[in-house]
């Protein structure tokens, strides 16, 4: 047991669940984060708290806000007295075909994908100094291939990664910055017609829907390879590099 300490934002539920009780199995401290989803948020709080006694806490935040954030960040520094690692893994996502986008949906997509990541590295930079410490964002496949219908979503990945890049020259040589850009893991929480996924699994190279631990272990190697900064990790079965032009 470590006791190093990770912030994972989002991590109520899928991705960011599975990756909090990977990394609290390997020793880690963990910081979960919430905004709507509390009662699951808390089912999970427990769990890992009936696993190892106070190892896990809990915040609260809209992080589309940003004048939570500082708040926000106080909190999770005052959680465990330090902080290692910070995952920026909440997403909003879903269409916004041109003609139909809103402020609304420029506030929620850029605000959960861009603008939270970029200013809570800003507010955990000095903790994170402190430890040598780690962000890893979570980013998308369709930031280099953009989906069709998601042009805001697009943007804002396509900026979270240029942000990867620029943070890791930035906040080196004490911090380290990479991301993730998943694949087809899990399907989106609306519903996919059978034929839809079908569609997407025939430009896989690989043939198949990936698992969440590809992802916790994708975010664990990260963690444990000290001399890898400002790298965009794909866990996408080949998809990214498909041939065909519909992937």
């Amino acid at each position: 047991m470590h006791n190093k300490t990770v912030f994972i934002t989002g991590s109520a539920k899928r991705i960011g669940a599975y990756t909090a009780s990977t990394l609290h199995a390997q020793g880690y401290n963990i910081v979960l984060h919430c905004h709507h989803s509390v009662e699951a948020a808390q089912t999970l709080l427990r769990q890992l708290n009936d696993i190892r006694a106070n190892s896990a806490k809990l915040v609260i935040a809209d992080l589309c806000n940003i004048s939570q954030l500082a708040e926000l960040v106080e909190q999770v520094n005052a959680a465990f007295g330090r902080l290692d690692v910070l995952i920026n893994n909440a997403s909003a996502f879903y269409p916004t075909p041109v003609g139909e986008i809103s402020q609304q949906d420029w506030q929620q997509l850029v605000g959960s994908n861009m603008q939270a990541p970029l200013f809570l590295s800003q507010l955990c930079k000095k903790q994170l100094e402190l430890n040598q410490g780690v962000i890893i964002n979570m980013v998308d496949i369709h930031a280099q291939k953009p989906l069709k219908g998601h042009t805001v979503y697009c943007m804002a990945k396509a900026g979270l990664v240029a942000m990867t890049r620029s943070l890791a020259q930035e906040l080196a040589p004490n911090v380290r910055v990479n991301a993730v850009a998943p694949g087809a893991i899990l399907w989106p929480e609306h519903s996919l017609s059978e034929a839809d996924k079908h569609a997407i699994l025939q430009h896989i190279p690989l043939g198949k829907l990936g698992k969440q631990s590809d992802i916790a272990q994708a975010i664990q190697f990260l963690l444990d390879a000290p001399y890898i900064t400002g790298q965009i990790l794909a866990v996408d079965g080949g998809r990214s590099i498909s041939t065909n032009s519909k992937a």
